[in-house]
């Protein structure tokens, strides 16, 4: 599974980041998405909800069964051990962590799965990749800036990194131009008022927006 789900990250590069979402609103949201192209999924963790265990795996179980293999799913917001457990018997098929962890990447190893862990500064970074993270997450990839990135990535280019929080349409390319591998957008893919509103129109064409962008610099790097 591990190296299956590597490269459709690789390929695909969206991953759609869901919080506080579930039920037939989240089905609806990942059935927009996939639509406009996004066939990757985060379902989060909430650590303030004493039941997030549950219901977190219950809504991947749900994503899984209505989707089959068209859409990955992975679990993020996961800081500890009994959560990679709860995400693997959904079904998940990688790991998101907004720190970095060893246990957490090696665990998730155990298990077969991705292991995507977070990190921000340059000693974070080599901490995870050389614990055996398939992919570290620049996190927070806006709020630290483009020119940032590019900072980081020059003498550290061998790592693939995933650019997360506060990518848009505006930024995208910016991002994969400068080498992220794959990035990680919640809000303008996951609008919790858009949702509520059932605006799924709207959030399916903002992956159709993301998924050209994607697709363009493909083709362009291709040629």
């Amino acid at each position: 599974m591990t190296s299956d789900a590597k490269n459709f990250i690789l390929e695909h590069k969206i991953i759609a980041i869901c919080r506080g979402i579930y039920g037939e609103d989240l089905k609806k949201l990942a059935q927009s998405l996939y639509k406009g192209g996004v066939k990757l999924m985060e379902v989060t963790f909430d650590q303030s909800n004493s039941n997030n265990l549950e219901e977190t795996k219950n809504a991947i179980r749900m994503l899984r069964n209505h989707f089959k293999d068209k859409m990955k799913f992975g679990a993020g917001t996961v800081i500890t051990i009994p959560q990679i457990y709860a995400a693997q018997s959904a079904g998940a098929e990688f790991i998101i962590s907004p720190n970095t962890d060893k246990e957490i990447i090696w665990k998730t190893h155990d298990l077969n799965m991705v292991s995507i862990p977070g990190a921000m500064t340059p000693t974070e970074i080599l901490q995870a990749h050389y614990a055996g993270a398939d992919f570290v997450k620049l996190f927070p990839a806006k709020t630290m800036g483009l020119n940032y990135f590019k900072d980081v990535k020059a003498p550290i280019n061998h790592v693939p990194l995933i650019a997360t929080a506060g990518i848009t349409n505006d930024n995208i390319g910016d991002f994969l131009d400068a080498g992220a591998v794959g990035v990680g957008i919640s809000g303008y893919l996951t609008d919790k008022k858009l949702v509520s509103e059932g605006k799924f129109d709207t959030l399916e064409e903002h992956a159709n927006i993301l998924t050209e962008i994607v697709n363009g610099r493909s083709v362009k790097n291709d040629q």
